[in-house]
Order: C-alpha cells, then sequence, then structure tokens
C-alpha cells in the first residue's frame, strides 16, 4: 500500500507542468541597464582650435608653392602664344609673296584697315596685298581684302620693336624689307609682360632675307635683351 502511494505521488507530481514564466520575466533580459552607469562613447561635433590651425597652416604652404608656379606657367604661355602669332602671320605673308609674285606687308595697325607708323605691335597689325611695295595700304590696295589681322591685346603685355621697325615687306622673292633707313640689318621685336622681367621676355628677329626666328632673353648680356 505505500509503494502504492509512492508511485502514484510521483507521477501526480511530474505530471504537473512547470508554472508558465510571467510576462515580466519574458521581458526582463530584454531591459537596457540604466544608463548612469554607462559612459557615454559620443563625441561633441566640431572642430578644435589646434586643427583648425593646423589646416591652415597646410593650406598656406601648399598655396605659397602653387601660386608661384601657376604664374609662371599662365604667364610664358600667353606670352608664347603672342609672339608665335606674329611669327606665323610673318611667315604666311612671305609665302604669300612668293606664292602671288607680288608685295605683301605685315604692318602695326590699331584698326585692322591702315598701318599706323608704330613700333608698338602690341596695338594689333594686318597682313596685306602691297601692290605697289611702299609698305602703305593705299589706292586700290584698299579694295582688296585684309589677309589677316590681329588686334590690339587686352593686357599690358609690351611688344615694343627697335630700329624703327614698324612694317616689313616681302617680295616675289621671299625677301624682307623691314627698315628703309638700315638696310639689310635684322629687325627685332621684343615682347613681354608689365615685370618686364628676363625669363618671360620673348623676341621676333626677322632678317633681310626673310627670315623669322623666335629668341629668349639673356639678361646676363649688356645692351642685348635676346640671344
Amino acid at each position: 500500500m505505500m509503494q502504492l502511494q509512492t508511485i502514484v505521488r510521483t507521477e501526480s507530481h511530474s505530471a504537473h507542468p512547470a508554472p508558465a514564466a510571467s510576462g515580466s520575466s519574458k521581458t526582463a533580459y530584454l531591459v537596457s541597464p540604466p544608463m548612469s552607469g554607462i559612459p557615454s562613447k559620443q563625441r561633441d561635433s566640431g572642430y578644435t582650435l589646434v586643427e583648425v590651425l593646423v589646416a591652415m597652416t597646410i593650406v598656406s604652404i601648399l598655396a605659397a608653392i602653387a601660386i608661384p608656379s601657376f604664374k609662371y606657367v599662365t604667364t610664358s604661355n600667353r606670352i608664347t602664344t603672342q609672339v608665335n602669332r606674329l611669327l606665323g602671320d610673318m611667315q604666311f605673308a612671305r609665302a604669300e609673296a612668293i606664292k602671288q609674285g607680288q608685295f605683301v606687308t605685315v604692318c602695326v595697325s590699331s584698326d585692322g584697315t591702315s598701318c599706323t607708323g608704330s613700333v608698338n605691335w602690341q596695338n594689333g597689325w594686318i597682313v596685306f596685298m602691297d601692290t605697289n611695295g611702299d609698305g602703305a595700304r593705299s589706292g586700290g590696295e584698299t579694295a582688296l581684302p585684309v589677309l589677316r589681322t590681329q588686334t590690339p591685346f587686352n593686357n599690358t603685355d609690351t611688344f615694343a620693336a627697335d630700329q624703327g621697325f614698324t612694317r616689313a615687306v616681302f617680295n616675289r622673292l621671299g625677301y624682307a624689307n623691314t627698315n628703309p633707313n638700315t638696310a639689310g640689318a635684322t629687325a627685332t621685336v621684343t615682347l613681354h609682360d608689365s615685370t618686364a622681367k628676363p625669363v618671360w621676355t620673348r623676341c621676333l628677329a626677322i632678317t633681310a632675307v626673310g627670315m623669322t626666328t623666335t629668341q629668349k632673353a639673356v639678361p646676363a648680356v649688356a645692351g642685348q635683351n635676346c640671344t
């Protein structure tokens, strides 16, 4: 009888399911610990004074290195382009004179239609058929179209000639008359910016036989601007 009660009691005890966990016990593991016990890992936004000063120093150093190099490149390119433009027009005039068998003149012109007689080539120039070879666009020549026109420079660059060189008259053989007062002399046009630094100075030389070349400045040679 005692053995039967023990078995019944054991079975009845094991048959009862374990009590279900309450709602509060289920969510207990999802509740975060109090914030007061965790140190904050967030950083205030913005930059410190030291960081700003370091950034400004780096920018200043880079600007000090880049600005002079940028100025050299832009000025050198502008000067080279301008002197090559006159070189190209001189070569074009010589080729046209040989091809057409007539005089072709390149002269300083500020209005794009007539020669001004100035030695300042930065005022612009024109290339035209000069039927009588007098170095001026006059008479029936005004009815002929201007072959090429260069407008005045829109900067402070100076493009001045020596020896009164105001025009080049090319004949059918390609020879150039650049200055009636000094026959056979080589005419030179010197181009430089407002600072007149030799590093940016370029020259255009024209010989009596009509050869045109560009040159760089040689500051070490006294009284000589270009090679």
